[in-house]
């Protein structure tokens, strides 16, 4: 079929290539290149452990006091906060155990294929060195620390994932420059991670052109839907464009798209920051998720990345480049002997769910529109799954995973 690909960060890119796989001809359509946004500047985990979802039991006792300090691992604009603040309502209500537990099952059934789902795409594309299994260090100041995240921790474990207790003197032997700042870790040996998330983007994007994927970077205006078919994709340059198929998989920028094809989706943007610091002069070998800190730092082929925190404040808003300073002097706490000389800082534009899954499947109500958004803080690690599940949809093949979870008509239902 000739199939449009809305998107082309990461999760569009594997859907497009995926598609590849099956025979179809794909279209890119994005006013971007790709990996020009969100895509560009993540923390470049690739975890199968990453499957707890951002809101967690007990978070409500935090948000006020988050709330008050600007700076803080959550932060809302006072002007967007009205639009805020019905989202972060639902977003409370799945925080609670039983929430919980349903989500982080059905993250750890998306996420756990990760790299079974990247492997072909980038041995066709040639580009194996951009993903890497080194492991993922959970370090705390000590035991006691660790403990108040321990439920969390016990869960992961129940889903299957593997983690190994690291006590101090195995942890800054895995990480000397760890030394002196924390006292307890916890190995996850299955997570990998990229050293250029972008360039790991690129590398299947072009692949997808070698392949025959034509690429069309204009922006797209409507989506023309009638008697449960989509007939055609209108360009804001008035052009018309007829397709077999649609998938939208257009990160934070989704949501007017999906409810033109009967998809009404809670989408919003957590946008998150980072800072590289491209004059680094640590060693480290695993990335290190600073949980005290709410600190992912990755080391990565143009330097050290720093990469955390929550703000809600639209897609239009101008960046708080405090929020990326504060990262650098998280970063500096944890390692008072870097070298920081030469930074680089970046925000983009993370697509949340209130209830941290994001929507995979048929659009209500269109046969060939297909919905392929929201994977929120794990997009990297999502994307390849949910590329083969979508391929699996437009083939009429029954998926290897159980998409009931990530069903786009769920808030529908639930309201």
């Amino acid at each position: 079929m000739k199939i449009a690909v809305i998107g082309n960060g990461i999760v569009g890119t594997c859907c497009g290539a995926w598609l590849q796989r099956d025979g179809h001809k794909v279209t890119f359509i994005d006013p971007l290149g790709p990996a020009e946004a969100t895509s560009f500047g993540n923390a470049g985990s690739l975890s199968p452990s990453a499957c707890l979802p951002v809101g967690m039991p007990g978070m409500w006792k935090k948000v006020p006091r988050w709330l008050l300090d600007p700076l803080g691992p959550l932060s809302v604009r006072w002007a967007y906060a009205p639009i805020a603040a019905p989202w972060l309502a639902r977003f409370l209500r799945f925080s609670n155990p039983a929430e919980v537990t349903r989500i982080a099952g059905a993250l750890r059934n998306l996420l756990a294929p990760i790299f079974e789902c990247y492997e072909p795409l980038l041995q066709r594309a040639g580009g194996m060195s951009h993903m890497r299994r080194s492991g993922c260090l959970y370090v705390y100041s000590g035991r006691e620390a660790a403990s108040q995240w321990a439920w969390g921790m016990n869960l992961r474990r129940k889903l299957g994932v593997l983690l190994r207790d690291v006590e101090q003197e195995e942890l800054e032997a895995l990480e000397p420059d760890l030394k002196g700042r924390f006292r307890f870790g916890l190995l996850a040996p299955e997570n990998g991670s990229t050293p250029d998330p972008a360039a790991l983007t690129r590398a299947l994007f072009v692949q997808c052109e070698r392949d025959g994927a034509e690429v069309v970077r204009q922006r797209v205006a409507a989506l023309d839907a009638q008697g449960g078919m989509l007939r055609a994709v209108r360009l804001e340059t008035g052009e018309r464009l007829e397709f077999d198929a649609v998938v939208l998989a257009g990160g934070a920028w989704s949501a007017k798209l999906a409810a033109q094809l009967g998809a009404r989706i809670p989408l919003e943007s957590q946008r998150g920051y980072h800072v590289t610091v491209e004059s680094s002069n640590l060693q480290l070998r695993h990335t290190v998720m600073a949980v005290e800190h709410n600190l992912m730092v990755n080391p990565m082929a143009m330097g050290l990345r720093l990469a955390g925190t929550v703000e809600f404040a639209g897609l239009k808003a101008a960046p708080d480049w405090r929020r990326a300073e504060a990262l650098l002097t998280r970063g500096r706490e944890m390692f008072p002997h870097l070298d920081a000389s030469r930074t680089t800082r970046w925000m983009g534009h993370r697509p949340c769910l209130p209830d941290s899954l994001p929507v995979i499947g048929r659009a209500p109500g269109v046969e060939n529109a297909f919905l392929a958004f929201g994977h929120g803080h794990v997009g990297m690690c999502g994307a390849p799954a949910t590329g083969r599940e979508v391929a699996n949809l437009v083939a009429g093949r029954a998926p290897l995973l159980d998409l009931a979870p990530f069903a786009p008509d769920r808030f529908r239902r639930a309201a």
